[in-house]
């Protein structure tokens, strides 16, 4: 199973949003004849689940969905790319069962939830080394400092840092040509908190996309080009991409981006978790979201599905205390905005704030 696949269902879904904002994707493909059939609605006794938001959590859901049905025939899963912030407006109103996100909630998305009366359940199901690419040809940037790239990306930086000479002493005079994640992703988030220091802040003058498959052919295609995503994303285009090592200070060692590196906690400060929230009255009311959501948390699927996709499973300790959350239905979230540098197991220690 390999992102390439999940790459072409999310450029199908983008097209589909793109005419209907509130239309989801069934995660298994449609008939070969179904362009044929009438359109109106065929009765149908599978149940529904509905998931929605990040591009990021994307490959990791659509994995899940498509395992789950082959188990379970009589459900149906929908996976929708809305970006995390996209997602979570549908979640918020009540339209899906599920909003994937590769940054915690935040404090307008809690009281929209709360506005509306919808208690979620908040469940990290995976880890992240949030990569920094340039193009193969690019023989001067193969590593970076944080203090660099926040000079790069700091908002006082647009229209002046335009050039990669004006980065390092010795770069070249060439054009500094920028990719990032779309502003209403999780990504862009917590990449901005992690190097400008301030979550959603940063220049607006680069190429922004939520599909993360349009930022790769940018920076494949321009050999002065620098972009950032999630690791799957780099793993399964390290022909066409080449990884920035990452120094956290001027001193420190640089470390590449790495399923290693984000485990053992070297690649700072840009390991990350990513998540899935879920709604409570879902799991509670309907046997087939719970179900679902059993089976994502599962550990035999999560070792094999996560990794497959190019992510990073969390260790088994983390696991355990994620299951127990969802097993006792714990609502709320224990962040206040992304926490940089702090290990999964703690950061499921925090106290739980609906």
């Amino acid at each position: 199973m390999k992102l390439k696949r999940y790459s072409v269902l999310a450029a199908a879904i983008l097209a589909v949003t793109a005419c209907s904002q509130d239309n989801a994707t069934p995660a298994a493909n449609a008939p070969a004849d179904s362009a044929a059939a009438p359109a109106a609605a065929q009765p149908t006794s599978k149940a529904l689940v509905t998931t929605d938001g990040s591009s990021t959590v994307f490959p990791v859901t659509e994995a899940m969905a498509e395992e789950f049905q082959n188990a379970n025939p009589d459900v149906n899963v929908t996976v929708g790319l809305s970006g995390t912030g996209g997602g979570f407006k549908k979640f918020c109103r009540g339209e899906t069962d599920i909003s994937n996100a590769s940054r915690p909630i935040k404090a307008e998305e809690k009281e929209a939830c709360k506005a509306a009366g919808v208690e979620y359940i908040e469940l990290p199901i995976a880890l992240d080394a949030l990569t920094v690419v340039v193009n193969p040809q690019n023989t001067w940037a193969e590593e970076m400092t944080i203090q660099e790239l926040q000079q790069v990306w700091v908002p006082e930086a647009q229209g002046k840092i335009m050039n990669w000479n004006q980065v390092r002493e010795g770069f070249p005079d060439a054009p500094l040509v920028l990719y990032g994640a779309g502003v209403d992703s999780g990504t862009y988030d917590y990449f901005t908190a992690a190097v400008v220091g301030k979550e959603h802040s940063s220049r607006g003058d680069f190429t922004a996309s939520e599909d993360d498959n349009v930022l790769v052919q940018g920076v494949s295609g321009d050999i002065n080009a620098l972009g950032f995503f999630g690791l799957a994303y780099y793993t399964e285009n390290q022909d066409k991409l080449k990884g920035v090592r990452i120094k956290a200070t001027a001193d420190a060692a640089a470390v590449e981006p790495s399923v290693e590196n984000a485990r053992n906690g070297t690649y700072q400060p840009l390991s990350r978790p990513i998540f899935i929230y879920v709604s409570k009255k879902a799991a509670d009311e309907r046997p087939e979201v719970a179900r679902f959501v059993d089976f994502y948390l599962d550990s035999a699927n999560a070792a094999e599905l996560v990794a497959e996709v190019g992510y990073v499973p969390m260790p088994e300790s983390a696991q355990a205390m994620v299951r127990e959350r969802f097993a006792r239905r714990e609502i709320g979230t224990g962040f206040d905005g992304s926490k940089i540098g702090v290990s999964i197991e703690d950061l499921l220690k925090e106290k739980l704030v609906y």
